[in-house]
């Protein structure tokens, strides 16, 4: 199965970001303007920061909005490591700050320990979301769903009710320590599915990721092998 992707390209990755924050904010505004809700979910490191900046800065009916993450490294929200840090230092800000963040993030030992937890969470979100925005990997790993990890095969079971799994640390260079994922089910039931990525090095495995081959090896192509939502790269060097 292969859905319709569509490509958004901009001079630079701050042009990007804006145009990505006008896209996103569009597909909330129909949520919305539907439903009287609208659900985002967004992705951590440093590709996604001036998005979510410029985002945190459009007018909309932010105390209707519900955020929260694609995934989490295991570790406190203060911790420079933390998604929820990043989230919470970029988008819920300015006019976002109204918004409703749902953390991944329990405080529990670990991230299994906290599954159960975390499961009823994820499932008393206003799905589908409205816009789910993911990044991409030196290696082709998204969300927290890496290369052969042990945890993929239960992750991508389209058959499988659980909405995020616990993942055990990856190897370097990602950030070594255990994280929580949302799974294929939940990374799908949305209305739009984003890939934000920049530079000449992640435009050519997109490539290569668009290719015919076993989303073992790149999990990102998951993006590409459904035919549930509409997938929008959006690239700039």
């Amino acid at each position: 199965m292969t859905t319709l992707t569509q490509f958004h390209t901009a001079s630079s990755a701050q042009a990007l970001a804006q145009d990505l924050a006008a896209f996103v904010a569009d597909r909330l505004r129909e949520g919305l303007s539907s439903r009287g809700q609208a659900l985002l979910i967004v992705s951590g490191g440093s590709t996604p920061l001036p998005f979510l900046d410029a985002l945190a800065q459009l007018e909309l009916a932010w105390s209707q909005v519900t955020v929260t993450l694609a995934d989490e490294r295991w570790l406190p929200p203060g911790h420079a490591d933390s998604n929820e840090r990043l989230v919470r230092a970029h988008l819920l800000q300015g006019p976002a700050a109204k918004a409703t963040f749902v953390p991944m993030y329990t405080g529990e030992a670990t991230p299994m320990q906290a599954h159960g937890l975390l499961e009823a969470s994820m499932a008393a979100l206003p799905w589908p979301a409205d816009a789910v925005v993911l990044g991409m990997g030196s290696d082709g790993h998204t969300a927290s769903l890496f290369p052969d990890a042990p945890e993929l095969p239960a992750a991508l079971d389209a058959s499988r009710l659980e909405r995020c799994l616990a993942v055990a640390a990856p190897p370097l260079p990602n950030v070594p320590v255990p994280r929580i994922s949302l799974t294929r089910r939940a990374l799908l039931d949305a209305r739009a599915l984003v890939i934000h990525i920049t530079g000449p090095g992640k435009w050519a495995l997109l490539q290569q990721a668009q290719q015919t081959g076993p989303i073992e090896a790149l999990p990102i192509r998951l993006a590409w092998q459904q035919s549930q939502v509409p997938c929008h790269v959006f690239y700039a060097d």
